[in-house]
C-alpha cells in the first residue's frame, strides 16, 4: 500500500518524529511504501509530493519543524475537492492519506473520508485543546519555551521593579497558559476558559508588588476581559475562517498600569513557542503516534485517528476529535489561583 503523508496547519514541534515513525514502521514492519505532500493540502490538490525512504527520514525526530512543510490550505477551496483529491491519489497510484494535523486539518479529513476517500488522522496542536487525546505532541515542548522565557521576564523585571506581562498561545483553551505559568510562579493567569475583571486583575498585581516581587501576569492570546465579549483580533481570518489572534498582552499592559501605577510591560511569545527541537517527551509521543498511524491504515481503519489514552495510545474517529473542545477545567484553574497575587 502507498501512503501520502501531509503536515498541515501551524508548524509544530514532533511533526518529524511522527513522519519519521509513520515510515519506519510502515516500510519495516508493514510493508507500506511512503511518498509526502509537500505544504500540507496545498501538495494534495496539486499533486506536488517528494518520494519518503528511509533514507529521507533519518535522523529527523529531533528537528522542529516539518520537512515536507506546512499551509493552511483549505482542501475544499479553489480546484479542491472529493473528486480532484481522488485523481491527483490515482494518478500517483497513492492508496490513502496519512493527515497529521489540528482541528482544521481533521475536519477537512472527515469531510473528505465522508466523500469517499481513504485518510487516517494523527491529532497535532500545540494548544492541547483536541478532547479525544489527553496530550498532543507539540505542547510540552511550547510549555517548556514559555516557562524558559517567562523565568528571564522575571528577572528584567525585578531588576526595573515591573509589572510584567506575557503572552502565550491559547485560542480556546488555556493549558499553556496554566502549565507554563504555574511552573513559572506567576501572579497572575488569564485563560479563555475564565472571565475575569480588570479589577481582579489589578488587585493580584497589586498584592504581588506589595510584597516587594515584581508581577507576572500570563495571558492565553484567546482571554477576554468580563467586559468583552471577543477575543483579541486585529489580523484577518485565516483560510478556515477563523479570527488570527494575538495582542491581548499589549493591550492589557497599559490597564495594569492605570490600574495600580506600576510600570507595566509585555512581551508577545508568539511563534517562538513552535520553533526549536521537541523535547524528550514530545518525541517519544510523536514516534509512537506515527507508528500506530501506519498500523490502522493496515487496518483500514479510515475516518479513524490515533490518540493518547494515559499512557496507551488508541484508535478514535475523526468525529470524537471535533466534537468538543477539552478546556481546563475548573478544579485544575482553582489549584492554579491559589498561588495568585
Amino acid at each position: 500500500m502507498r501512503i501520502g503523508i501531509l503536515t498541515s496547519g501551524g508548524d509544530c514541534p514532533g511533526l518529524n518524529a511522527v513522519i519519521r515513525g509513520a515510515v519506519l514502521k510502515g516500510t519495516e514492519i508493514n510493508g507500506q511504501e511512503f511518498v509526502g505532500f509537500k505544504d500540507g493540502w496545498r501538495g494534495v490538490v496539486n499533486g506536488d509530493i517528494l518520494p519518503l525512504e528511509r533514507s529521507n527520514v533519518r535522523g529527523i525526530a529531533k528537528q522542529g519543524g516539518t520537512i515536507l512543510g506546512t499551509s493552511r490550505t483549505n482542501p475544499f477551496e479553489g480546484n479542491g475537492g472529493p473528486e480532484r483529491i481522488q485523481e491527483i491519489l490515482d494518478a500517483n497510484g497513492i492508496d490513502a492519506i496519512m493527515a497529521i494535523g489540528g482541528e482544521g486539518t481533521l475536519a477537512a479529513a472527515k469531510r473528505l473520508t465522508d466523500a469517499g476517500l481513504k485518510i487516517v488522522g494523527v491529532p497535532k496542536t500545540v494548544d492541547n485543546d483536541l478532547d479525544a487525546t489527553d496530550y498532543t505532541f507539540g505542547f510540552d515542548t511550547a510549555v517548556e519555551i514559555a516557562t524558559e522565557a517567562m523565568d528571564r521576564l522575571r528577572t528584567t523585571g525585578d531588576s526595573h521593579s515591573r509589572c510584567m506581562v506575557a503572552e502565550v498561545m491559547g485560542r480556546h483553551v488555556g493549558w499553556i497558559a496554566l502549565h507554563s505559568g504555574m511552573a513559572a510562579g506567576a501572579h497572575a493567569i488569564l485563560i479563555p476558559e475564565q472571565k475575569t475583571s480588570m479589577e481582579q486583575v489589578a488587585r493580584w498585581v497589586q498584592s504581588a508588588a506589595d510584597r516587594g516581587r515584581a508581577p507576572l501576569v500570563v495571558v492565553a492570546e484567546g482571554f477576554m476581559p468580563d467586559h468583552e465579549d471577543d477575543p483579541h483580533s486585529e489580523r484577518g481570518l485565516d483560510a478556515f475562517g477563523r479570527p488570527r489572534l494575538g495582542g491581548i498582552g499589549e493591550r492589557l499592559a497599559p490597564m495594569i498600569e492605570d490600574l495600580t501605577g506600576i510600570e507595566t510591560r509585555a512581551t508577545t511569545l508568539g511563534h517562538i513557542q513552535r520553533g526549536g527541537v521537541p523535547t524528550a517527551y514530545d518525541r517519544v509521543l510523536a514516534t509512537r503516534l506515527g507508528m500506530a498511524a501506519s498500523d490502522i491504515v493496515n487496518e483500514s481503519a479510515w475516518g479513524q485517528m490515533v490518540a493518547l489514552r494515559g499512557t496507551e495510545i488508541v484508535t478514535v474517529g475523526f468525529e470524537e476529535a471535533l466534537g468538543k473542545l477539552k478546556v481546563v477545567p475548573q478544579h485544575r484553574y482553582d489549584e492554579a489561583a491559589m498561588l495568585f497575587g
